[in-house]
Formats: C-alpha cells, sequence, structure tokens
C-alpha cells in the first residue's frame, strides 16, 4: 500500500507534464476506455528507449498486484518489446469486477515511475470503439479508421493522438499547426473518420482514437512500398535529379526482366515443339525403314524357300507320213524323253 502511495503521488505530479506536439495533452484521469464484458483489449506502454528502466510492469489498482513483463497468463499478457521501447499488455475475458484503475510503470534504480494511467470500464455498449484494433498501410499509401461512439459524446471533441509523444489532431482544426496529411471527419451522429495519406514508416505505431475522455487503442504498421516495374516507388527518393540516373536504370533492368519473363516460357516452348517434331519425324523414317526391309525380305524368302515347278513335259511329235506304209497289225514304238 505504501507503494501504492508512493506511485500515486508521482503520478500526480507526473500527470501535467506538458509534452510539445500538434496539441499539447495532459496525463489523468483523461485516459478511459469502455470494453464490453468478455471482450479484449492491448494497451501499450512506452518508456525511455535511451535510458530503459530495470524492470517494467502492469499494476492492478483493484488488487495492488504487479504484473512484470514476460507474464503470460491465461487472461493476462505483459510482453516487452525493447527494439520498440515499449511493452503491451493484453486482457482478454473482461468482466464487470475488473472496473477500475490501471498503470504503465517502470523501476529505474529502484524509484518507481507511472508511465500511463487507464480507467477501465466494463460494460454491456462501449462508449467508444472500432472495428479493428489494428490496420496496416505501405509507405506513401493511405489508410483510414472509422471510431464509433454513442449518442452522449456527439458534441465532444474527437481526436486523434499518438501513444509515443501523446501528440494529438483534432476534428475541425485549420490552423497550420495540423499534419495535412491527417484529416478527420465526423458525421455528426455516430462515427469519425480518421484518414492518413503519404505514409511514412515512421508513422508505424500505438494511436487513440477519442470523444471527450473515452478513448480507443490502435496499432498501426507501415510497411515498405512495393516497387512497380523494378522502379522505386517513394516520390521522395525518386523526385530528385540526383536519382534519375538511377530510376532509369532501375527501369531498364525491370524491362528486361519483365521480358525475360515473356520469352522464356515462349523459348522453352518452341523448343520443345521442335523436339516432338524431330523425335515424329524420325520415328516415322524408322517405321518407313522398317517396313521397306520387310518387302524385301518377302521377296527373297519367296524366291529361296517357294515349291519349284513340276518339269515341264514335252511330247515329241511323230511324224506318221512314211513313204511305205507299214504292215498291217504293226506297233511303232516312240521314246518320250524329257526336255
Amino acid at each position: 500500500m505504501a507503494t501504492y502511495a508512493k506511485e500515486k503521488m508521482f503520478y500526480i505530479s507526473f500527470g501535467f507534464w506538458l509534452i510539445l506536439g500538434v496539441e499539447c495533452y495532459t496525463g489523468g484521469s483523461k485516459h478511459v476506455l469502455t470494453i464490453k464484458p468478455g471482450g479484449s483489449v492491448t494497451i501499450p506502454c512506452h518508456y525511455d528507449e535511451k535510458n530503459p528502466p530495470q524492470k517494467k510492469y502492469w499494476y492492478s489498482e483493484i488488487d495492488n498486484f504487479r504484473n512484470y513483463t514476460n507474464t503470460i497468463e491465461e487472461n493476462l499478457s505483459v510482453i516487452d518489446h525493447p527494439d520498440h521501447s515499449l511493452f503491451t499488455v493484453t486482457m482478454r475475458n473482461l468482466q464487470n469486477n475488473q472496473t477500475g484503475h490501471y498503470y504503465c510503470s517502470v523501476e529505474t534504480e529502484g524509484n518507481s515511475t507511472v508511465t500511463y494511467e487507464l480507467y477501465l470500464q466494463v460494460q454491456s455498449a462501449p462508449d467508444v470503439s472500432v472495428v479493428n484494433s489494428s490496420v496496416s498501410g505501405h509507405e506513401g499509401g493511405n489508410v483510414s479508421v472509422q471510431c464509433f461512439y454513442s449518442s452522449g459524446y456527439q458534441k465532444k471533441l474527437k481526436q486523434w493522438c499518438r501513444y509515443k509523444d501523446q501528440g494529438c489532431y483534432t476534428e475541425g482544426r485549420t490552423d497550420t499547426s495540423q499534419n495535412p496529411s491527417v484529416q478527420i471527419s465526423d458525421d455528426g451522429r455516430s462515427s469519425f473518420t480518421v484518414l492518413m495519406t503519404g505514409l511514412r514508416l515512421s508513422d508505424s505505431g500505438w494511436y487513440w482514437c477519442s470523444a471527450g475522455d473515452q478513448q480507443v487503442p490502435v496499432q498501426l504498421t507501415v510497411t515498405e512500398a512495393e516497387p512497380v516495374n523494378g522502379a522505386t516507388d517513394n516520390p521522395r527518393d525518386s523526385s530528385g535529379p540526383e536519382n534519375m540516373n538511377k530510376n532509369i536504370t532501375e527501369g531498364s533492368e525491370g524491362q528486361k526482366i519483365d521480358h525475360l519473363s515473356v520469352w522464356l516460357p515462349v523459348s522453352a516452348a518452341l523448343l520443345l515443339l521442335l523436339i516432338l517434331v524431330a523425335v515424329f519425324t524420325w520415328r516415322w523414317k524408322q517405321q518407313d525403314k522398317h517396313q521397306n526391309r520387310e518387302r524385301n525380305d518377302s521377296r527373297t524368302t519367296d524366291a529361296i524357300y517357294s515349291k519349284p515347278e513340276e518339269d515341264p513335259v514335252i511330247y515329241n511329235t511323230i511324224n506318221d507320213e512314211r513313204s511305205n506304209e507299214p504292215p498291217a497289225g504293226r506297233t511303232i514304238y516312240s521314246t518320250v524323253a524329257p526336255h
């Protein structure tokens, strides 16, 4: 209890710090989040990247319990992300008895510091909500987030804020302090839309959309732009004259790659067709040669093994014309021999 009192006292002085940004934002009880029973939420807790704390934990005022980083339970996870100088707290299957104050806290040389305070309220109808708590886009592209609010917040101030520096963009503001790449439009009934254009990799991070004192966290992930025809799609990298030759070279390489990708399959198909024609022609010649050989073999066999014809019988003509008639009753024989 003494520890909590120390943390609370520090928070009172911490809660009114002034952070320079698009809008100045103060801490305190303005961080209010409503979640329906059985729902889940992920809260980002940032810390100093130049002087990382020794310990980070999620503190619950309800049971005065600390959950240090890399704690994974059934309905609670506290995970450290040192590469991004933050740890995330995920609460699942929330129930009414979990309504209360929660704190992101860190310890450095034995001193505890509250970096973020949240009042979490579990109720059947959230006052502010989003369809997707995680959105993504490509570098140079656009992304939009639709935030819904209840009827009691129609006339409340609508904002889009970043957790890391607590800089906020306000609906309806037109002064030069506002970033023109962030536009907020309110339909005046139940939702407002945040449109971010010309995304940069540095825009990645955690944001919240708020109506009055109600807010809901949203994670934005910006990935590198996808190259088109081998050339960079980032106008910041390609618009300068110093990159003109590079872009021309990359464009030529891209065209070569495109040509190769077209001609390689065509060449392979033509080569396969030529091989098939050659194989067919060769087989046809072989078959024709085989048939000629069979015909020749058939003639030779007939000539050798054919059955000889019967010997011809040559008859000799007997000339019966004689000068003298033979005696009556006398027979004259003639020899008939094969030719």
